[in-house]
């Protein structure tokens, strides 16, 4: 199985648009350097398919060298097609290591029927592909989320969490061992559907919890399309507020000094009399 060679001009612009788009993240928060060993975490999924891709592509013709290690956690999920990913990244000549976990039978046993998988699901994976990272030298892990995701999140954590609190692009892992990067940060995922179907990445459904009814998440992302139907843009503007938040403005107060504005105010009034003390001298 092989990836497709040939685009046409419409996904080669696509594909152009995508390049800037990550090449920006990378270079606005410092995601990769030189000398960094990139590991890929691939699901079989159309985000991170393309973040492979997109990172192979920029890898070409970066200015400073990284590698890449693309890595995949076989979670053993019954009938899961074991044989695809292997096969489409030895085509592509990258390298890559496959995870052995039964975590779907800790998920089908600790999880009562009816309820979201994700949430352990996510924990369990996270710490397998961690564990990797720290045994191999990896010094950044790149995940496939996208804009859409970090402004879902934004509202899950709003309505449901009572946190203002959404995706970071980067971050330090809990234990501190690991930087975890989004490249995908600025990408629509509606461009990534587009580029993964002109592609034809194959594409490897998750059916631990992917046909779980009535998750939150479903229900933020259809509130986001029919904000983006009705005002197009919506969901891009919500994503640049995140890049210009005023602390002052908000309500928390660990991370803004509202019990110190009074001594600043002093500070600026005594300022201005000092000024117009010096201004008076130089008058006369």
């Amino acid at each position: 199985m092989s990836a497709p060679v040939t685009m046409s001009r419409t996904l080669t612009r696509l594909q152009a648009r995508l390049r800037a788009q990550v090449g920006k993240a990378i270079a606005d928060f410092a995601m990769i350097g030189a000398g960094d060993r990139v590991m890929v975490c691939l699901s079989g999924g159309k985000d991170s398919y393309t973040l492979l891709d997109i990172l192979l592509s920029l890898k070409r013709s970066a200015p400073v060298e990284f590698e890449l290690i693309a890595v995949n956690l076989d979670q053993k999920q019954p009938g899961f097609p074991a044989h695809v990913l292997p096969e489409y990244l030895a085509a592509l000549g990258v390298p890559f290591h496959i995870i052995e976990q039964d975590t779907y039978s800790v998920v089908k046993r600790v999880v009562p029927e009816g309820r979201t998988m994700c949430g352990l699901c996510s924990r369990l994976r996270r710490g397998a592909l961690y564990r990797f990272a720290a045994e191999h030298g990896v010094t950044k892990i790149a995940l496939g989320h996208h804009r859409d995701d970090i402004v879902e999140t934004l509202f899950l954590n709003l309505f449901f969490g009572g946190r203002l609190k959404a995706m970071a692009p980067k971050l330090l892992s809990d234990d501190g061992r690991q930087v975890v990067i989004r490249p995908l940060a600025y990408v629509a995922e509606r461009d990534i559907e587009r580029y993964a179907r002109g592609r034809g990445f194959p594409i490897i459904p998750c059916r631990l919890c992917g046909s779980q009814d009535n998750l939150q998440r479903v229900a933020v992302k259809r509130m986001l399309t029919d904000w983006e139907r009705a005002s197009p843009g919506r969901t891009e503007s919500i994503f640049s507020a995140l890049r210009h938040v005023e602390l002052g403005s908000l309500a928390d107060t660990r991370v803004f000094d509202f019990a110190g504005l009074e001594s600043r105010r002093i500070r600026a009034m005594t300022a201005d009399e000092e000024l117009g003390l010096d201004e008076a001298c130089e008058v006369a």
